[in-house]
């Protein structure tokens, strides 16, 4: 029996948060697996939070992860990563960018949150925006060249991972999706 799988992505409008939730919605579905999903972006165009919610599994109730069950966390931008802190557990593997988006509200941007994850998660991985950038090519493939990045703790293989991208992208933009994929993923 495969056991329920729960993936939280979270950041801000305009990074390619949902694609990066499709794709890995469609990952799931090709392997087999029944899925969940659930997303809010409401507020995405304004820079405001959004964040999905994937569970898998052999069979899936609800799309709505209970808090401290997350297996797999990926922040998209840091300060996001606090405001979930209550759905992750001391063996989530949490996924962070080292991008700071400062919201309109607040004036300025908490120190030490890295810091501060590391002490608390066994399981914790920075990933370099810059790095990732000059691998990807364009700020347009960064998410799906950070799911190269978290292809490597997950159980699918790499032409599952190609049919999903491929669903799940733009027309004309799979290859280089593809290629900003393998450019992280080959690498780790």
């Amino acid at each position: 029996m495969y056991k329920n799988f729960n993936i939280l992505i979270i950041g801000v409008g305009g990074q390619g948060i949902i694609l990066a939730s499709n794709i890995i919605s469609r990952l799931a579905l090709i392997h087999g697996l029944d899925i969940k999903k659930n997303e809010i972006h409401g507020m995405s165009q304004r820079g405001g939070s959004v964040f999905s919610h994937i569970r898998f599994g052999e069979k899936v109730y609800s799309p709505i992860i209970p808090e401290g069950e997350v297996d797999i966390l990926i922040s998209l931008e840091e300060m996001e990563t606090i405001r979930w802190i209550e759905f992750l557990n001391k063996d989530t593997k949490i996924f962070l960018t080292d991008t700071r988006i400062l919201p309109a509200e607040v004036k300025e941007y908490p120190e030490n949150i890295k810091e501060e994850l590391q002490n608390k998660f066994k399981n914790f991985f920075i990933i370099n925006q810059k790095n990732i950038l000059e691998k990807v090519g364009k700020p347009k493939f960064i998410n799906t060249g950070i799911l190269g990045y978290v292809s490597n703790h997950l159980q699918f293989n790499e032409n599952e991972w190609k049919e999903s991208i491929k669903e799940e992208v733009p027309e004309g933009s799979f290859e280089e999706n593809w290629a900003a994929f393998l450019s992280v993923r080959n690498e780790n």
